[in-house]
């Protein structure tokens, strides 16, 4: 039987001059989440989307309307929740074709996140 591999992302947080700057390591993210701070993190780890990726990750919906419907909230924020969550590569929209209509599947690509904060 082949190992599972584990997919992990680690958030750095470091202290220099004063402020803190972030590096993220192991996967791409968008250029306008470069260098985060710590604002964007704590938005990036709120409780929703902390509940949001759980829910990705133990039912595994296949549309952004079913995740919609087992999350209890309405589609708008929970769209902008996995766009933002897409931007710093934790989860992927996956296209999926049936018939004529096409439809995206949210996936969590990563088992694991790693904060690390230097001081």
């Amino acid at each position: 039987m082949a190992k599972k591999r584990i997919k992990t992302k680690t958030i750095t947080l470091k202290h220099e001059s004063g402020m803190f700057t972030s590096i993220f390591r192991g996967f791409k993210s968008n250029e306008k989440y470069k260098n985060p701070d710590v604002a964007m993190l704590r938005s990036m780890l709120s409780n929703e989307k902390a509940r949001l990726l759980h829910v990705l990750k133990a039912k595994q919906p296949n549309s952004l309307y079913e995740l919609t419907k087992l999350l209890g909230r309405d589609f708008k924020s929970v769209r902008q929740d996995v766009r933002l969550l897409e931007d710093f590569g934790l989860v992927e929209m996956i296209p999926i074709v049936k018939g004529k209509r096409e439809k995206l599947k949210p996936l969590l690509v990563l088992d694991e996140l790693k904060i690390n904060i230097e001081i």
